[in-house]
């Protein structure tokens, strides 16, 4: 599975890349990928983009979500994101 890590994309792309998407906590988001046999796990950094900061098998997935949690805020500062993230699903 290519590694994702690391990567922005548009939170629109991050979520059409599979069939399932939430927002576990806010400003973590997950989607499903299909075509990787994945979740990817994302930081909302702003209203319509998001950093990969994570891929998990279904097997671990709750696992590395619990482990993402107290980041994400730390991430966002860096990031300068003011905390008005959107919740969604497809």
């Amino acid at each position: 599975m290519p590694d994702k890590k690391g990567t922005f994309m548009s939170k629109k792309d991050f979520i059409k890349e599979g069939l399932y998407a939430k927002e576990q906590y806010e400003g973590l988001l997950v989607s499903s990928d299909i075509q990787q046999g994945c979740y990817n796990i994302g930081v909302q950094i702003a209203e319509d983009q998001v950093l990969v900061v994570d891929q998990a098998k279904e097997s671990n997935v709750r696992e590395r979500i619990q482990t993402w949690i107290p980041q994400v805020q730390t991430i966002q500062r860096q990031h300068n994101v003011k905390n008005d993230s959107g919740n969604y699903a497809k």
